[in-house]
C-alpha cells in the first residue's frame, strides 16, 4: 500500500519471496517523495536531488539476479556538495581525497590531520552502524546494544554531540558547520544529536554521489520496472481508505473506488502516524523531522556561479537551528539548499536553460500553520542571486501540499525524527502490535529516513513478516 521506495522494495523482496503482491498507491505516478513535475520541457524531481549509498540500490537489484547498470544509468557528482556563507566563505566536498585534503587545507590550513582522523573513525562508526545496528530487526533493546563490544560501543561516539564528535577532528567553525548541517535531515540539531551520526557526511565522501540518468526519479522507474518483471502488480490513482480487520488480524483494505480487496498481509509505506490516524482511527505522535517549502524553477540559461548542489548557511548556524527546532518559527538565518541537477544531466531542461530545486526548512504543521511564501522565496532568489525574470516556469510546495501529496504526517519531510529514543528498537516497529498482519515500511519505521534507509526497511519488512510466518 504505497509505491515509495520503501514500498517498492518491500514488494520485490516479498515477491522474491514468492508470496503475491498487488500495491495500491494514491497518486497518478509511483515514487513517493521521490516523485516528478514535469512541464515546458523541463523536468523536477520533487523530493531527493542526490543519490548516496548506491550500494544499497545494487543489492536490491543484484538480490533479483539483476544488475542495477541495466536499468540505472549513474552519473558522478563531483565536486558534490558546496557550502557557502554571507561572509564570502565557501567550501567544496569532493570524493577525491586529495582534492578534499587541499580544500580543507585552504579553509583551515593545517587540518589534513584531521580530517584523515575522521575518516579513519567515521569508517568504523560506519561499518559497526550497517553490520550491527541499521539492518538488526530487533525488538529488544538490550540484545540489540549488545551486539556491540564496550569498545565498539565506546567508538559509536554515542555520548557525544554531532557537534562535539566534530570538534575532536576540527578546529575551523566552517568545517564543523558543513558536516553537521546534515543533522537537519534527521530532525535534529547537531548540538543535540548522537556523535554517531558523523556517518552522514563520511558516507556521501566514501561512497560519492550520483544523480541516475533522467534524473532521481529515472531510479524511481528503474525499480518500478524491476518491481512489474518479477510480477508485482502496481495500481495508480487507487486510493486506500481503511485498512480492515477482523478480530485483530487484518483482511485486506477499503478502497475509494469502492469495494473491500482481501489480503493475508497489508504493508504500508504511509508515515506510520498517518496510517494510525486516518486508516486504523488510532493515535501516535512520535518526534518528527522539520518540513519543507521546495521551489521548482525552470530557469532560462545558465546559473551563474553554481554547481548541481549548493547550500547555503547562516552566519549564526546555532541560532538556525534553534530557531527551527525549538523556538518553532522559520530561522531568521535563512538556511536552505538548491540543486540545479540540469548541471549533470543537461536533457532535464531545455538546451542551455537550467532546472532549480530549491529546499527550505520549516517547522511543522502543527508548530507554524501558516508560511510567508512570498517572502522566503524573495530571500532564496536575493541569496543565490537570481533574477526572477529569468524564471519561466514555477512551482511552490508548502508542508501543507506535501502532507495532502504524499500523506506525511503533520508536514513533515523526512520522516520520524532520528532522536536516541527513535532509533533501533526504539523506533516505531515495522509492524502493528495490535493488529496481526499489518505491517510498517519506509521513513517513520526502521531503519529510518533517506533514500537508502526507506529501500533498506522493504528488506526489514519483508524479513519479518518471513520471520512472523515460521
Amino acid at each position: 500500500m504505497g509505491a515509495g521506495l520503501g514500498g517498492l522494495s518491500a514488494a520485490i523482496h516479498l515477491r522474491l519471496a514468492g508470496h503475491p503482491v498487488t500495491i495500491f498507491e494514491s497518486n497518478s505516478q509511483v515514487g513517493g517523495r521521490a516523485n516528478r513535475i514535469e512541464q515546458d520541457g523541463f523536468r523536477f524531481d520533487t523530493g531527493p536531488s542526490l543519490l548516496n549509498y548506491p550500494w544499497v540500490f545494487e543489492d536490491l537489484f543484484r538480490a533479483a539476479g539483476r544488475t542495477m547498470s541495466d536499468y540505472v544509468q549513474l552519473l558522478p557528482v563531483d565536486p558534490s556538495v558546496e557550502f557557502r556563507w554571507p561572509d564570502g566563505q565557501c567550501f567544496q566536498l569532493s570524493s577525491d581525497m586529495k582534492a578534499l585534503l587541499a580544500e580543507c587545507e585552504r579553509v583551515s590550513p593545517g587540518s589534513s590531520p584531521g580530517l584523515t582522523s575522521f575518516f579513519r573513525d567515521a569508517a568504523e562508526k560506519y561499518r559497526l552502524s550497517f553490520d550491527k545496528l541499521v539492518t538488526q530487526n530487533e525488538d529488544n533493546p538490550l540484545r540489540w546494544i549488545l551486539n556491540l563490544s564496550a569498545r565498539e560501543m565506546w567508538s559509536t561516539g554515542i555520548w557525544r554531540s554531532l557537534d562535539g564528535e566534530l570538534k575532536r577532528f576540527f578546529p575551523s567553525r566552517y568545517i564543523r558547520e558543513a558536516f553537521g548541517s546534515y543533522g537537519m535531515y534527521l530532525g535534529g540539531s547537531p548540538f543535540d544529536l548522537p556523535g554517531v551520526f558523523s556517518i552522514l557526511p563520511y558516507g556521501e565522501l566514501a561512497f560519492g554521489l550520483w544523480l541516475p540518468k533522467g534524473g532521481i526519479y529515472g531510479l524511481v522507474q528503474g525499480i518500478e520496472r524491476l518491481a512489474r518483471e518479477l510480477g508485482v502488480d502496481i495500481l495508480t490513482s487507487s486510493r486506500v481508505l481503511r485498512i480492515a480487520s477482523e478480530q485483530g488480524r487484518a483482511i485486506g483494505v477499503e478502497l475509494e473506488m469502492g469495494g473491500l480487496q482481501r489480503f493475508p498481509i497489508v504493508v504500508s509505506n504511509v508515515d506510520v502516524p498517518t496510517t494510525d490516524r486516518e486508516l486504523l482511527g488510532k493515535s501516535s505522535s512520535p518526534k518528527m523531522t522539520p518540513g519543507v517549502l521546495t521551489f521548482y524553477w525552470g530557469v532560462r540559461g545558465k546559473v551563474e556561479n553554481a554547481g548541481h548542489h549548493t547550500i547555503f548557511l547562516p552566519n549564526d548556524f546555532r541560532a538556525a537551528f534553534d530557531d527551527l527546532c525549538k523556538n518553532k518559527r522559520v530561522p531568521e538565518g535563512l538556511p536552505f539548499y538548491i540543486s540545479i541537477a540540469s548541471e549533470t544531466d543537461p536533457d532535464l531542461a531545455p538546451p542551455g536553460d537550467s532546472t532549480l530545486f530549491a529546499l527550505v526548512p520549516t517547522p511543522l504543521l502543527s508548530e507554524l500553520p501558516e508560511l510567508d511564501v512570498a517572502d522566503i522565496r524573495r530571500r532564496v532568489l536575493r541569496r543565490i542571486g537570481l533574477d526572477e525574470s529569468r524564471i519561466v516556469v514555477e512551482h511552490a510546495w508548502t508542508p501543507s501540499d506535501w502532507r495532502q501529496q504524499f500523506g506525511l504526517f503533520d508536514g513533515s519531510a523526512f520522516g520520524a525524527a532520528h532522536i536516541l529514543r527513535q532509533v533501533g528498537p526504539f523506533r516505531s516497529r515495522n509492524y502493528s502490535r495490535d493488529i496481526r498482519g499489518l505491517y510498517y515500511t519506509g521513513a517513520g519505521t526502521t531503519p529510518g529516513t533517506g533514500m537508502p534507509m526507506v529501500t533498506l526497511s522493504g528488506r526489514m519488512t519483508a524479513e519479518r513478516i518471513a520471520s512472523h510466518a515460521v
